[in-house]
């Protein structure tokens, strides 16, 4: 062989060994499909408990009523549909909510500007979402300080790496640098230019929620737009039986553009609600059931979601607590109850009253994830780096969190009952006394035979000593650098980019900044 022929073979080695390496090193960026559940709902409750909550709703509804404040226009339509008015207070017929709200759909396509990470919520499928709303934020480096833009936006990179995560939320905390008559313009810019996961609009003013559905035609064409739900909002109740100007009139303006909204109590037991399960439920169902009938007043079909956040108190300090079993008694019996009413249901996530990413947090957090995926949760906001009872979000608990919603993603798959799953032929194989390290089914199915963690440490106790003793939340430190570090934002067209920033522009100039 001569000289040439032997460099040549040689730098076919030397290329195919440094392509492997750069195969193995190179940045990956893995997408899970969201969940769709191969195992059956948890149901707490019989028959006959679900019938007395719904005729207890129904009763609230008639005799007690709800007030919608500030909004002539809503008390209108509400006389018009039946309802009777006396002041604020709407009482509601029996019959007439349930009847109204017959039109909403039982699921519904969000879409992504990246077609793939379209979305289906409700069904047996489950759509995992972001912590949504602290002013606050923590890490390793900097403690607890109050959110900025910059911070908004490496959560949303953060969203965008994550596996499990389907979703890029909404305020994923409140970036407070920027003018708050402003700020909902860059977190929509940061959540469609930074990902191309669905995302959810502002609901702070008619307004801004006006602004979200502008900016979406932007992003998607008002063709799109007018044809599709492109956007997932939370509109929240205040809670007992309140419905304030504010979020009815974002609800408004999401209905008639045909966006999807969450409507959601905002239910503290024992100060907003009643101190017991069946009490809270009553109050939840009637409350959710009067907001979804208003939104198909605006517009029947418009997507809707019946939502339930629920925690409890502390008696001693008035403190909200989480992972409680009664939270969870609830989250449980409202998810029947949406499947009752044939909605979509939004409920649980990665709940804690922790100030730190520790053993409460997993606790609590764990419990209140693992009853989301029982519960048949089709929508779970803050599902990953909820703190410090929602005031803070976490950049050590987003990617622990996020890690950990793998679990649910395996357990929802359920049992595979298929020949390679029944592993007869490993059995066979290995017989009495043997081993199945070696064997031809454990070498053909070890790869994805087991899910396997992102973060937790699982080497020997003299490895993990040589390397610092690392504890989980300096281990997560690490991933969130090296995750923001590899991070490559999505493409966009240059045109929708530039349009994108001159409303965003146009916008913040038309007024002076506010920060009331």
């Amino acid at each position: 062989m001569t000289e040439d022929a032997v460099a040549e073979r040689r730098g076919r080695r030397s290329g195919g060994g440094a392509a492997r390496r750069a195969e193995r090193t190179a940045t990956r960026f893995e997408y899970a499909r969201f969940i769709s559940r191969n195992i059956p709902n948890l149901e707490i409750l019989n028959d006959e408990a679900l019938e007395i909550i719904e005729a207890n709703a129904e009763t609230v509804l008639a005799e007690i009523g709800v007030n919608f404040v500030d909004n002539p226009d809503a008390l209108a339509r509400w006389k018009e549909a039946g309802a009777d008015i006396d002041g604020e207070r709407v009482r509601l017929p029996r019959g007439l909510a349930r009847q109204l709200c017959a039109t909403a759909p039982a699921s519904f396509t969000q879409h992504a500007r990246n077609p793939e990470r379209n979305v289906e919520i409700g069904g047996r499928n489950l759509v995992l979402a972001p912590v949504y709303g602290p002013p606050f934020v923590r890490d390793q480096a900097g403690g607890r300080r109050y959110a900025t833009i910059e911070d908004f936006r490496n959560f949303v990179k953060l969203g965008q790496m994550s596996k499990w995560v389907h979703h890029s939320g909404g305020t994923v905390c409140e970036p407070t640098d920027v003018a708050v008559n402003k700020r909902h313009l860059d977190m929509l810019h940061a959540h469609m230019t930074l990902s191309d996961k669905p995302y959810m609009g502002s609901v702070t003013l008619p307004e801004r929620a006006a602004d979200s559905v502008e900016m979406s035609k932007i992003l998607f064409g008002s063709d799109f737009v007018d044809r599709n739900t492109v956007m997932t909002s939370l509109i929240n109740i205040n809670s007992p039986l309140t419905f304030d100007s504010v979020m009815m009139g974002a609800l408004e303006v999401y209905a008639r553009a045909n966006q999807a909204a969450i409507i959601s109590p905002f239910i503290v037991g024992g100060a907003m609600a009643p101190v017991t399960v069946a009490g809270t439920l009553t109050q939840v169902l009637a409350e959710v059931m009067a907001g979804v009938a208003y939104s198909q007043l605006i517009r029947p079909g418009a997507p809707v979601i019946f939502g339930a956040f629920v925690t409890s108190i502390d008696m001693n300090s008035g403190a909200p607590t989480f992972g409680t079993p009664e939270a969870a008694q609830i989250t449980l019996g409202a998810g029947q109850l949406a499947r009752r009413m044939g909605l979509p249901y939004r409920s649980a996530g990665s709940f804690c009253g922790s100030k730190l990413p520790d053993a409460q947090a997993a606790y609590e957090t764990a419990n209140t994830l693992n009853i989301g995926l029982l519960a048949g949760v089709n929508f779970m906001l803050h599902s990953c780096g909820w703190l410090e009872g929602g005031l803070v979000s976490s950049y050590e608990k987003y990617v622990m969190d996020a890690d950990q919603l793998g679990l649910l993603h395996r357990i929802a798959a359920g049992v595979d009952m298929s020949e390679n799953g029944q592993a007869m032929d490993a059995i066979r194989e290995v017989g009495p006394g043997g081993h199945y390290l070696g064997c031809d089914h454990t070498q053909a199915n070890y790869k994805e035979a087991f899910w396997r963690t992102g973060i937790l440490d699982y080497k020997p106790f003299e490895t993990w000593e040589e390397e610092g003793a690392r504890d989980t939340a300096t281990l997560a430190a690490l991933k969130v650098a090296r995750m923001l570090g590899e991070y490559q934002a999505p493409d966009l067209d240059p045109g929708i980019a530039e349009a994108l920033s001159e409303y965003v522009a146009g916008r913040k100039a038309a007024v002076p900044d506010s920060f009331m």
